[in-house]
């Protein structure tokens, strides 16, 4: 399957159509196509057979599909950055755009040292960097998504009243004395422990969701330190290397978190976390919000 799609490539490339094309042409005209064609289409099943087992070739090809792959998950992740920053209340987005501010303060005073000799040459923020940062501002604004509808989900279902529905359900289940084995009795006590079991899946789901609400807050605490604490070494540290591991350590750290945001989709909609990131920090918020 792989070899039909590099073959394919070959074949598609202009060059290779205007030569084939132009030697059907030839051996159309030249009296004797008899000949001429099958001479043609070997050279092109030579050619196409040559090229497309090339791994130089291969190479090319993948990483076109690569890039086009990249572009089409960009174009996604801009489609949920878009959903995200319009369904957020205001003071989610303030602090989220405080946040990124402050990356952005921290890149402009790594450049401004930099420019006035302060800072060698290629130091830290730069542009492998604030991909680092934009990847932990994505998951800081997923999370603050994720926050915000847990808690429409947790203020559309009561607690007080599935306890409730319980206990009734309890109460009525134990008027029906347990040696009546009526058609009638048999019905009603089904229905009202299906009701109980119900009930309590409920229940322990919304446990779940609160203490999955409790969580993603500390995460988004615990995270939004570490991105300031991460851009304030671009100033005070001339390490790239050391803060692009301090950035991947912070993501490593991140995993169960991604993983939580990705079983709750039933409350936030979103689709799982994957690799491509919109481009934060450098953007002022109405422009990352026209141009994503």
């Amino acid at each position: 399957m792989n070899l039909l799609k590099y073959v394919r490539s070959a074949f598609q490339i202009r060059w290779n159509l205007l030569a084939l094309f132009g030697g059907v042409g030839v051996s159309l005209l030249s009296g004797r196509p008899d000949i001429a064609l099958p001479l043609v289409a070997a050279a092109e099943l030579g050619f196409l057979t040559m090229l497309g087992t090339h791994p130089k070739f291969q190479r090319a090809v993948d990483a076109q599909g690569a890039a086009v792959e990249r572009e089409k998950n960009s174009q996604s992740a801009n489609v949920v950055l878009r959903q995200i920053l319009k369904q957020l209340p205001a003071p989610f987005l303030a602090r989220y755009e405080r946040l990124r501010a402050s990356c952005h303060d921290m890149r402009q005073i790594a450049d401004d040292l930099q420019q006035s000799g302060t800072l060698v040459s290629g130091q830290p923020l730069e542009s492998f960097q604030l991909a680092g940062l934009d990847r932990l501002m994505w998951i800081y604004l997923r999370l603050m998504f994720t926050q915000f509808s847990l808690g429409k989900f947790l203020e559309r279902t009561k607690r007080d009243r599935i306890v409730s529905d319980i206990e009734q359900a309890q109460a009525r289940l134990s008027e029906i004395s347990p040696t009546d084995e009526s058609p009638h009795a048999q019905k009603m006590r089904r229905t009202l422990q299906d009701n109980m079991q119900t009930c309590q899946e409920r229940l322990t789901n919304f446990e779940k969701a609160n203490a999955n609400f409790e969580f993603v807050g500390h995460e988004i605490n615990r995270l939004e330190n570490k991105i300031k604490s991460l851009a304030e070494l671009g100033v005070n540290r001339q390490e790239p290397d050391y803060i692009s591991s301090q950035v991947d350590t912070v993501a490593r750290s991140l995993l169960d978190t991604e993983k939580t945001m990705n079983d709750l989709h039933f409350a936030t909609g979103l689709a799982p976390l994957n690799d491509e990131t919109p481009e934060l920090i450098e953007l002022p918020f109405l422009q990352a919000v026209q141009k994503s």
